[in-house]
């Protein structure tokens, strides 16, 4: 019997793993940055009040008020990204919001902290939608799942690394004349504004661009995400002004507001609270042991975003995700050390796995500006929620008078996100092979 011989892949197929191998490993290295620079304060938290003064509701309110900033420039951010390219742009961000976080050392109370953060946030708009955008110029529908589970594996990441080392740098206590928290925000700033200069020399902007792509890939992928877009004008949303009188924009919006309320919850508290579990002080100890629920969000989110789009219940796997990471949180209280770290190990992953998830939904359903501005707006609305996580959990502990308050607000974001997942309209999970296939029987290549 004469053996298969397996057929050579398409160059739409090799183009889409020649731009993954370039790109994807240095967007994540990019968001690693970025989220580390957002929520080392977690780590900082204990030696930056204890040195500075800053009050637990001060905290809460500046940890929260960077997503207000965030949230105001978000659109603008990512239309000039539209109009100007994304290498400019997203390496323009990356310089301003690491000299922005490096500056965090210098925070001296209050008032300062607070109004650092809000720069912060305003320096860092756009960039996460940027780069969301930015995929669907490189990479077509069917392969966005995957590639955005493998641009989520930054967040995890973040916190496997980025914790560890946050903690060897809040231990170097005295080195160079600084507090550890001070030498923490100056290292991982800077760091993050050098990767921003190396951003404008290796980033490239449209496939047609890619001296490092041969021109056959570029023709083919530039063909098939014409083919696409054009399958948006008929099923979607691709001008502007459409998107603020589509009703999916707000459902989408209030979904990752959602999401977003769990998020913040976790990269804020998590270490305050394993460091409750062991019952000592952040630093070395407390973050390797942090990074163990990341760690499990890391493998779950290798594979899980993929197998969800493979299998066409997208939807299915959104809501166990995030149903896993609000059960998951909740219980965390109410169990002893261990068990509760195997629950935040379930938080953990199904809050990181269900998010590259849920961006399929409006990615595959806006195109062209409408993608620009509905990305922007989405991402701008739901990261207030990363503003009501932090004051929510405060007032909720203080009415209640106990911490378990926290994490039903924490846990209650994702459950209500599992729910409006599950009510996502019919029409927003078009195939994305069927919107293809429909527009290319009609030889439309706008």
């Amino acid at each position: 019997m004469t053996p298969a011989v397996a057929s050579p892949p398409s160059e739409t197929e090799a183009a889409v793993a020649t731009a993954r191998r370039r790109l994807v490993p240095f967007l994540v290295l990019m968001y690693l940055l970025a989220y580390l620079d957002r929520a080392n304060v977690a780590y900082a938290k204990q030696a930056l009040q204890l040195s500075t003064g800053i009050t637990e509701a001060a905290f809460a309110f500046a940890a929260g008020i960077f997503f207000v900033g965030y949230a105001v420039f978000e659109l603008p951010s990512n239309l000039i990204l539209h109009r100007v390219g994304a290498r400019v742009w997203l390496s323009r961000i990356m310089v301003t919001w690491g000299l922005l976080a490096a500056a965090m050392a210098f925070v001296h109370g209050d008032t300062s902290f607070a109004v650092l953060r809000v720069l912060l946030g305003i320096a860092e708009a756009g960039f996460f939608p940027g780069v969301l955008l930015y995929l669907t110029y490189w990479f077509p529908a069917k392969e966005r799942a995957q590639i955005l589970g493998l641009f989520y594996l930054s967040q995890p990441l973040c916190f496997i690394l980025g914790g560890p080392i946050s903690g060897l740098l809040l231990d170097m206590h005295g080195a160079f004349g600084l507090e550890g928290w001070q030498l923490m925000f100056l290292v991982e700033g800077l760091a993050a504004s050098l990767v921003g200069v190396w951003a404008y020399v290796y980033l490239t902007d449209r496939p047609r661009d890619a001296a490092w792509m041969p021109a056959r890939q570029q023709a083919a992928l530039e063909a098939s995400i014409a083919t696409e877009n054009a399958a948006k004008s008929a099923h979607g949303a691709v001008h502007l002004g459409a998107i603020f009188r589509n009703p999916l924009l707000a459902h989408f919006a209030l979904t990752y507001f959602s999401i977003a309320i769990c998020g913040y919850g976790i990269a804020f508290y998590l270490p305050a609270q394993v460091s409750a579990l062991l019952g000592t002080k952040i630093g070395l100890g407390v973050t390797l042991v942090t990074s163990i629920p990341w760690l499990c969000a890391f493998a779950v989110s290798a594979f899980w975003p993929g197998l969800a789009q493979r299998s066409g219940r997208r939807r299915t796997f959104a809501v166990v995700s995030l149903l896993c990471a609000g059960l998951g949180m909740i219980a965390s209280g109410y169990l002893p050390p261990l068990v509760a770290v195997l629950a935040l190990c379930v938080s953990v992953a199904g809050l990181i796995s269900a998010q590259p998830i849920f961006w399929t939904f409006p990615m595959g359903y806006f195109g062209g500006a409408a993608a620009a501005g509905g990305i922007a707006v989405i991402n701008a609305i739901g990261n207030l929620g990363g503003f009501v996580a932090p004051n929510l959990k405060v007032a909720a502990e203080g009415w209640a008078g106990t911490g378990l308050a926290g994490l039903w607000v924490i846990g209650g974001g994702a459950l209500l996100a599992s729910l409006l997942v599950a009510l996502i309209p019919a029409r927003a999970e078009l195939k994305d092979e069927a919107r293809t296939d429909a527009v290319s029987s009609k030889g439309a290549l706008a």
